[in-house]
């Protein structure tokens, strides 16, 4: 097969997208195949700034961050034996995985 395959993986909190990283690197390198990642991508930062109080107190106001953690996982001179260990991988809810062959 020998072909590239780049993973994506991006979620809301840093630590389920570590955890997800890992786990994908040890069952990459379990199965023979060459990994190169994972690398981090650029965080990003959406700030959303809230009334305090609907009618009054125009300069009261509050600031909510929704912060998004990307990783990048390239796997090279993968087998089908990858591919099936990749496919019944486990990862957490609230990861979104994104693949590209």
């Amino acid at each position: 097969m020998s072909q590239k395959i780049r993973i994506k993986l991006k979620s809301y909190d840093h630590n389920l997208v570590d955890k997800s990283a890992d786990k994908i690197v040890k069952t990459v390198k379990s199965t023979g195949a060459i990994i190169n990642g994972p690398i981090p991508l650029p965080t990003n930062k959406r700030i959303y700034t809230v009334l305090r109080s609907p009618h009054v107190n125009k300069k009261a106001r509050e600031q909510f961050e929704l912060s998004s953690f990307k990783r990048l996982l390239d796997i090279y001179s993968s087998s089908s034996k990858t591919i099936d260990a990749l496919m019944k991988l486990e990862l957490p809810s609230g990861v979104e995985v994104e693949i590209k062959v």
